[in-house]
């Protein structure tokens, strides 16, 4: 259904956990928005500005303090959006779901856009006292459970979640963070080197301990590595003998990212462990990394999550290894760098698969799809 007079609706998206240029949410969702003809705004910590036709109204600096950012930042956050009364509320963090209450009561539209599985991302927190994590999670899902089944929408990146809040609300959509097209060297040509490379968190759930290890097992091949570094996890990698064959660019821009790091390398490291949100071995889709290496044109390492591995298989532009084995994350690399005529054909199918199917275009189509299903039901309500 075509909703009409979209300039007419408004629309606020609500994160007091994200910042204001987030990608997912400003320049994916909030973006996407506006060009179909919705009056956007998105209240977020940072300072105020307006870009694409999306109306950005900063509240500070988010509190350092957790506590304060869960509670009087997310007051905030509420109370101002609450002050642009707006038709429709997309929250972000499950900080605001109180606030979908009071926005129920005065009679507005809700989405929550549920970026993780929370019951499971609970079990992780290492700010939450292991004996009382189990207890948490499930005080957390009877909650969640109460609010997803009053709003209007739900937005979910994982199967298990949609098929969890699908039972509670009949308007959920598994909206994926695949790359946006134009960003990136869609049409570019596979440059051989020996390296490897990584842009992100560099914390031990990306398994660069192991890579470092292969990378001592192999001697000529060096890793281009940037991102914030967590300690004492990068005091650790720092001790390892094959260290030596690290390039560490620190924290640099995303743009500077693709000229720096991606260009000069033939691989693109994707080694996720087994975390809680990924179940183990069955994986997620919602992780861009492993989508961005493909838009980049790298043959991927990845782990051999069930999800990826069908991708990786179907569209041949990779190699899947268990990120624990040293061993096989060794005789991957080896393989690519060896057999670079093979590794350019894989980063070619990775590029076209991002360009035919996993880019934020079909994610897109649910969005506004999932916003005119919200809309076309307030119309029948009314008539």
């Amino acid at each position: 259904m075509n909703i009409t007079n979209k300039s007419k609706i408004k629309i606020c998206h609500m994160t007091s956990a994200h910042n204001s240029n987030d990608t997912r949410i400003f320049h994916k969702e909030c973006v996407s928005l506006g060009k179909y003809g919705y009056d956007v705004s998105l209240v977020a910590h940072g300072s105020s500005f307006k870009k694409n036709g999306i109306n950005v109204i900063g509240i500070g600096q988010i509190p350092s303090n957790r506590f304060k950012r869960m509670y009087s930042f997310a007051k905030e956050i509420y109370e101002k959006a609450i002050s642009l009364n707006a038709d429709i509320y997309h929250i972000h963090d499950p900080e605001l779901l109180p606030y979908a209450y009071k926005l129920k009561k005065k009679g507005k539209k809700v989405i929550f856009d549920s970026h993780e599985d929370y019951l499971l991302t609970i079990t992780e927190k290492k700010w939450i006292p292991n004996w009382l994590r189990s207890t948490v999670s499930k005080l957390y899902g009877k909650y969640e459970n109460k609010v997803i089944s009053i709003i209007d929408g739900a937005i979910v990146c994982y199967h298990w979640t949609g098929e969890r809040y699908s039972k509670i609300n009949d308007n959920v959509e598994m909206i994926l963070n695949f790359p946006l097209l134009g960003g990136g060297k869609e049409h570019s040509e596979y440059k051989h080197s020996r390296k490897i490379a990584f842009a992100g968190g560099i914390a031990c759930q990306w398994c660069h301990k192991e890579i470092i290890m292969a990378l001592d097992k192999l001697k000529d091949v060096e890793y281009e590595l940037a991102g914030k570094m967590n300690e004492p996890y990068g005091q650790e990698l720092q001790s390892q003998d094959g260290w030596k064959y690290v390039n560490y660019h620190g924290v640099i821009p995303h743009e500077e990212v693709k000229t720096k790091i991606y260009s000069s390398a033939s691989i693109g490291m994707c080694l996720l462990d087994y975390i809680a949100q990924c179940k183990g071995t069955i994986g997620n889709l919602s992780n861009t990394k492993f989508f961005e290496y493909m838009q980049m044109g790298l043959p991927v390492v990845c782990t051999d999550f069930k999800l990826w591995k069908e991708i990786v298989e179907e569209e041949e532009c990779g190699v899947c290894v268990n990120p624990r084995n040293v061993e096989e994350i060794m005789k991957a690399i080896g393989f690519l760098l060896d057999n670079p005529s093979i590794a350019k054909k894989m980063a070619m199918n990775g590029q076209q698969a991002v360009l035919r199917k996993y880019n934020w275009g079909t994610e897109e189509k649910k969005l506004l799809s999932l916003y005119e299903n919200i809309l076309s039901r307030s119309k029948n309500s009314k008539e």
